[in-house]
């Protein structure tokens, strides 16, 4: 059996019908769904490019191919393509296919929709929360109240008609986007931490004593939802009051200009550097190891891998008090978004508490164990076969003959 996989997911395609995408999911994300199917489709938004650009990396492979949806960049767009969007979701499923859409996602939903008024189950894997990454200050859009009421609205009745449902959260999501009563449903994060995403011991007290603390932060800025503009301003607030701090943010995009002016008029250009997309893996690590302190002070978040994998590195970590971050942080190491004065606050009493830091640092090591590869694979593998018993049984029952009806007495 195939499953037809949606994707928000903007990919590239080069002439020889290969598909690359920067940075994740690529083919190893893939994968995991051939534990339970024969063959996996993904359908995504797809533009066509005469070379591969540098540091991409292969989407399709072996058993894995790609649906071409248009390629479009935010709702305007989507709009005036809309038919031949429609057209191209409707031609990515056959009723034979399992369906699982990753959502939120637009032409997602379009999926879903399509699958109900064929009568055929379709899966959820609910990622993130519509209504918070249309929250206000997170997107700057004159129909933002109404996107996020359409969408959040339009997630609501997703999970409410899917067979399956399975949300990255432990609690948060599934209270705002319930499944129906008879659905299955799981909790399992996206996240696949191998064996060495993870250090083998805490920090020490000794190796959390430092004249000038580090914290990096991590995720990319072609949106402000992860905060960093805020964690700018509290690094300011800390060196005007004497704190010994510097910032590396791990990640780029289209706002990282902003945000270095911002840093810029606040005096603390030589502390907040950016080193822009680092690769998963080793890279990552390095980068990690160095810092003090990992800061995550998003507006809206799922449950944040970025957030995890420094956790398994042992690090002392805040955040913001949105999404599943709660469910990682104990209520101490977490302040309210979007206020500088108590990320400030929080920064200083943490860097200035090495005993603090240490137990931290091993309790967030444990915390992150249990979204190591080994906890996670065969709990999604479960997942997946549940779809696929589910649409077997829809298909069944389509290709069953209808029963005979009552036969008319025969009169000799």
């Amino acid at each position: 059996m195939r499953v037809v996989v949606s994707t928000e997911s903007r990919l590239v395609r080069t002439p020889d019908g290969r598909v690359w995408t920067m940075h994740v999911p690529a083919y190893g994300f893939w994968q995991r769904y051939l534990s339970a199917f024969d063959e996996v489709r993904i359908m995504a938004r797809i533009a066509d490019q005469d070379s591969v650009p540098e540091g991409m990396v292969r989407v399709d492979g072996p058993r894995v191919d790609v649906h071409a949806l248009p390629y479009y960049l935010g709702s305007r767009q989507y709009l005036r393509q809309r038919r031949r969007i429609g057209h191209a979701v409707a031609a990515a499923a056959g009723p034979s296919d399992a369906v699982i859409v990753r959502a939120p996602s637009a032409f997602g939903s379009l999926l879903a929709r399509n699958r109900r008024r064929q009568g055929l189950p379709y899966a959820l894997e609910v990622i993130g929360d519509p209504y918070d990454v249309l929250g206000p200050g997170v997107l700057s859009h004159p129909l933002r109240p109404l996107l996020r009421q359409k969408f959040s609205t339009q997630l609501r009745r997703d999970c409410r008609s899917a067979a399956a449902v399975s949300y990255v959260t432990e609690q948060h999501l599934q209270s705002r986007y319930p499944a129906a009563p008879d659905a299955v449903t799981a909790a399992i994060s996206t996240i696949d931490l191998p064996p060495t995403a993870f250090v083998a011991a805490p920090r020490p007290v000794a190796r959390c004593r430092t004249a000038e603390a580090h914290l990096v932060s991590v995720g990319t800025l072609d949106q402000l939802y992860k905060g960093i503009d805020c964690l700018i301003l509290a690094v300011a607030r800390l060196a005007a009051s004497g704190v010994r701090v510097r910032l590396t943010h791990l990640g780029g995009g289209r706002y990282q200009p902003d945000l270095e002016r911002l840093a810029a008029a606040h005096g603390v250009t030589e502390r907040v550097s950016f080193a822009g997309w680092v690769a998963p893996g080793e890279p990552l690590h390095a980068r990690l190891d160095e810092a003090d302190v990992i800061v995550m002070p998003s507006r809206t978040e799922g449950l944040p891998k970025a957030l995890i994998e420094g956790m398994a590195r042992a690090l002392p970590a805040l955040g913001t008090r949105v999404g599943g971050i709660p469910e990682l942080l104990p209520p101490d190491d977490l302040v309210e978004p979007n206020s500088p004065d108590a990320l400030a606050e929080a920064v200083r009493r943490m860097t200035g508490d090495p005993e603090r830091m240490a137990s931290a640092s091993g309790r967030n090591l444990d915390r992150a164990r249990r979204y190591s590869r080994d906890v996670l694979t065969p709990r999604r593998a479960d997942f997946y076969r549940s779809v696929r018993e589910a649409t077997e049984s829809a298909v069944r029952g389509m290709t069953r003959p209808a029963p005979a009806g009552p036969q008319p007495a025969r009169h000799r």
